[in-house]
């Protein structure tokens, strides 16, 4: 006797992605309604048995203070639409909440370079000197950078080397305020929401984050 074969879940936004890795089974999709919208939605979904399936609820976010663009260039408050890929390390001035990448415990002098004019643009670096431009000092930035990952808008593997002015310092990272602030250009969630999508993310799983307005989730 043989058992019932397992029903196709129903189509999905996940299951309606064509421009994902083949190696990709875990995807996170975040829109909002239209370009000018500073608030989104965050949704996880991972694939079992080829097939995507929802892992968490929609997940209430934030976006730039400007909305998605599709041209980001830095020092404007734009969140850059498309699909990207995570860093290979996770951040935060907090302590390892137990995730599956490298983590690195943020210290003074750990900067976020943004200036575009300098040869490590849009790379984490550690430094007692402002690498100037729109450098962000990590160790300040309570609560936001409590937790982070890097979104690699702007770096390896989108782009060979990041291209000056396109903007850098993409991350996904915590509210600045207890019900939640538009953004620089990142994409924030809640402290709790924060931390239960980073333990999920699996670097051996090759996850992908996309970005955009509902209406155009279709060309990804």
């Amino acid at each position: 006797m043989t058992g019932r074969a397992r029903p196709i879940p129903p189509p999905n936004r996940a299951s309606r992605l064509t421009t994902l890795p083949s190696t990709t089974s875990q995807v996170v999709i975040v829109t909002g309604n239209g370009y000018s919208t500073t608030y989104a939605t965050l949704e996880t979904f991972a694939k079992a048995g080829g097939h995507w399936v929802a892992v968490s609820a929609p997940l209430p976010a934030r976006i730039g203070s400007k909305g998605f663009s599709d041209n980001h260039v830095e020092g404007v408050p734009t969140t850059p639409t498309g699909v990207y890929s995570l860093g290979r390390t996770m951040y935060g001035i907090g302590a390892n909440p137990g995730v599956r990448y490298p983590y690195h415990q943020v210290v003074t002098n750990d900067w976020w370079n943004e200036n575009p004019e300098s040869s490590l643009y849009n790379t984490f670096q550690h430094s007692a000197t402002n690498p100037g431009g729109y450098s962000e000092a990590l160790w300040k930035e309570i609560p936001a950078y409590t937790h982070f990952a890097v979104i690699t808008y702007n770096m390896p593997p989108n782009v060979a080397t990041p291209e000056p002015y396109a903007g850098s310092g993409i991350f996904l990272h915590e509210f600045s305020t207890a019900s939640g602030n538009a953004t620089a250009g990142c994409v924030s969630l809640s402290h709790a929401n924060l931390v239960s999508v980073l333990r999920w993310l699996d670097p051996a799983r090759s996850p992908r984050i996309v970005i955009c307005p509902a209406q155009n989730l279709g060309r990804y």
